[in-house]
């Protein structure tokens, strides 16, 4: 259960997307825009998970689930385009979440996993966002997702942290083509927000204490951390706010 108290009357009855829902801080931010009385249309590839979370919550009225695999733009653009249609042809959020940082050395990188990893992290970003713009009606928040790796130089998988990089520039770049129309693009950038698979595959004790003594503050940042901006930035709280990288990393860069 979420442990955020804040209320933003401007979400309620808004229609929000985010990508890679069903678990980790895609999850949080679905429990956390329907505990705001958002509809919240959301997609993963997980589809067990998906359907626990969809149990969990029970707000079958506000909620709507689709398998997509967002490597697929044709499929994606469809799946954002059809769940507006739902929704009257309504889209107020869209939010950018689902990524995947699975660790690679340099040297044996190749041409086709570097081009599945873009597929995953950078191209959806772009094609997502565009599908949402395409309708949004009278104006809305395009939140895309960062990451603090690229600035710390952390190695071992620099395909993820060149299509975070490139995220900063198409965040800029999407506030000034889509800021006339009054949608706001803003940027995300999470910390060390470890989520139940970094848990299980990378996470060492020794990483836990090296995220700490790095941080400006002692404690661990959780998905609420980065959820709560992300309700900050969707609400109309945020209307003067665009181009913006906003990071919740706890003083870490």
């Amino acid at each position: 259960m979420s442990r955020l108290t804040n209320r933003y009357p401007s979400l309620r009855g808004k229609h929000a997307f985010i990508t890679g829902g069903a678990t980790g801080i895609g999850a949080a931010l679905v429990e956390n825009f329907v505990l705001q009385g958002a509809n919240v249309s959301f997609l993963d590839i997980d589809d067990a998970s998906a359907n626990e979370l969809m149990g969990r919550l029970n707000a079958k009225q506000q909620l709507r689930y689709q398998h997509c695999d967002i490597r697929d733009v044709s499929a994606l653009q469809t799946a954002i385009t059809e769940a507006a249609n739902a929704r009257n042809a309504q889209l107020d959020v869209y939010i950018g979440n689902a990524a995947n940082d699975v660790r690679h050395a340099f040297d044996e990188l190749t041409p086709e996993f570097w081009d599945n990893n873009q597929s995953v992290n950078l191209r959806p970003q772009v094609f997502g966002a565009q599908a949402a713009a395409r309708m949004m009606r009278d104006g809305g928040s395009i939140i895309t997702t960062g990451s603090v790796s690229w600035m710390r130089r952390r190695p071992g998988f620099v395909s993820y942290t060149t299509s975070k990089a490139a995220i900063h520039g198409l965040t800029r770049t999407l506030a000034q083509e889509l800021g006339p129309r009054g949608i706001r693009v803003n940027c995300i950038v999470p910390g060390a927000i470890v989520t139940p698979k970094q848990s299980a595959q990378v996470v060492t004790p020794e990483l836990e204490k090296q995220f700490l003594d790095n941080q400006a503050l002692k404690f661990r940042l959780d998905a609420d951390d980065v959820v709560a901006m992300a309700l900050w930035l969707a609400s109309d709280d945020a209307r003067g706010c665009a181009g913006q990288a906003f990071i919740v990393d706890g003083g870490i860069v």
